[in-house]
């Protein structure tokens, strides 16, 4: 399912280094590289020397982004970067993170992956108070609420800006002389810590820091806020609220399978996804195929607890959708065919276990039947690890209206006609929940059963912002 609007789209990869013996924009670099999937519009980094912030940002995959004479001029020991899918605000340069500030209390830089659901409120109470907006995103407004905190110290600007904000964010935020990191209440998004030659460095998923050879130390808490500086790390601020509602989906879809989330590798959680899919949907067939990448894990799982054999069928062409040439009429008449093609000799004359992660719209699924078919698959058993899309995410997860999400508007048998499956199973609430672990209370669950970490009719549209400048 990878038809870029056909799957749930992810709000972005932060990374802070603080490391006075290391050349920080060049790990800040090489850690967002590690985070590339999770967003793909633009990038930036910006680093502290201990007296001024200087920042690069730039529209595009990292490696576009930056060059080496970019690295070269960004010099100091502090540094955060981002790399960027838009759940608020269009695809700009203006939007491009880390934001940075100049406020009338404190000059700052922040990366942000998130999505603040009150945006609208704050923004028109920030703009009586005379601030000026360069950008049509909620980081902004996150950004002037810290610069213009009607308090004196971090520990008080965190405080205020947690009893303030509605929705996710896992931010990072330079500062001329430390690091801040902080991770909303709900613990919406990931966030984690480890260390790295003496120094320090955060980012949203652990692979990042496997990247540098890092060392995983600890997530930072939901609710928790961290400094460091010349004094080293300590907890700026660690909420009191109870209820945790990470997102679910960090599991399903979007983390990367070698990342530890929740101190569960990521890859062996999927693989139980597809586990407990055989146990609830078993059938008679031939192989189990994944649609790659995000399903290969759940595919291994479905093949390995079924007893039937696994194998590639599709693959994929990573580099489709990396190029800023339109193709002419007759490449884009081919669909699907330009991200995946069929291992004939695997598919033909066989019954098929096609693992999926989730359907959305289910623009993508049908073409990708299809295109096994004309491959000689005999019988297509469509097995998706995650329960039906029934609801939009009110934390941002762009993933489409109500209208738009075919579990919202077909039944199953519906769903399996359309995307012309042979049958079509889907991985249970239940046994999804079994699945990551846990009782389902400490996972947000808002998309299939409708029951959100915050009020709905505080969900924003990515674009309102823009519709009040």
């Amino acid at each position: 399912m990878e038809d870029d609007d056909d799957i749930p789209q992810e709000s972005c990869g932060v990374v802070g280094v603080y490391a006075p013996n290391e050349d920080v924009a060049r790990l800040t670099f090489f850690a967002l590289f590690a985070l590339q999937h999770r967003g793909q519009e633009s990038a930036g980094i910006s680093v502290s020397d201990g007296n001024a912030i200087h920042s690069v940002t730039s529209m595009g995959l990292v490696t576009q982004a930056f060059k080496e004479e970019d690295l070269a001029r960004l010099s100091g020991h502090i540094a955060i970067g981002h790399t960027r899918y838009s759940t608020s605000g269009s695809s700009l340069l203006c939007n491009a993170q880390p934001i940075v500030i100049n406020g009338p209390n404190v000059d700052l830089a922040l990366a942000h992956n998130g999505n603040v659901v009150n945006a609208l409120d704050l923004k028109k109470e920030l703009e009586t108070l005379g601030c000026n907006f360069s950008s049509t995103t909620d980081t902004e407004i996150i950004a002037q609420l810290l610069t213009n905190a009607p308090v004196s110290d971090w520990k008080q600007r965190i405080q205020y800006l947690m009893r303030r904000v509605q929705g996710a964010y896992s931010l990072t935020i330079l500062t001329e002389d430390s690091l801040i990191a902080v991770r909303d209440p709900l613990g919406v998004r990931p966030l984690c810590i480890g260390t790295i030659n003496g120094g320090w460095i955060v980012a949203s998923e652990s692979c990042a820091l496997d990247n540098l050879g890092a060392d995983l130390v600890r997530d930072i808490e939901p609710g928790e806020a961290i400094i460091i500086d010349n004094d080293g790390l300590r907890t700026l601020h660690k909420s009191k609220q109870s209820k945790v509602s990470s997102c679910i989906f960090e599991q399903i879809y979007f983390a990367r399978p070698d990342s530890l989330i929740d101190g569960k590798l990521t890859y062996s959680v999927r693989k139980s996804m597809g586990a407990q899919l055989a146990r609830e949907h078993p059938i008679d067939a031939d192989v189990v195929i994944g649609i790659p990448d995000s399903a290969t894990a759940a595919a291994v799982g479905y093949a390995q607890e079924s007893g039937i054999s696994y194998s590639e069928g599709l693959l994929k062409n990573r580099y489709v959708g990396r190029t800023f040439i339109e193709p002419d009429q007759r490449v884009r008449g081919l669909g699907v065919r330009l991200k995946f093609n069929t291992l004939p000799e695997v598919v033909e004359g066989k019954k098929l276990v096609v693992v999926d992660d989730s359907i959305v719209r289910g623009t993508t699924t049908p073409h990708v039947v299809s295109l096994l078919r004309k491959a000689g698959a005999t019988e297509i058993h469509l097995r998706v690890c995650a329960p039906p899309i029934k609801h939009p995410c009110q934390l941002g997860v762009d993933m489409a209206s109500y209208n738009e999400l075919i579990a919202a508007n077909k039944t199953i048998q519906e769903i399996k006609n359309f995307v012309g499956a042979d049958s079509l199973g889907y991985l249970s609430v239940e046994g999804l929940i079994e699945s990551v672990g846990g009782n389902g209370t400490n996972h947000c669950l808002g998309c299939f059963t409708g029951n959100h970490p915050v009020p709905v009719q505080l969900s924003m549209h990515k674009l309102a912002l823009e519709t009040t400048t």
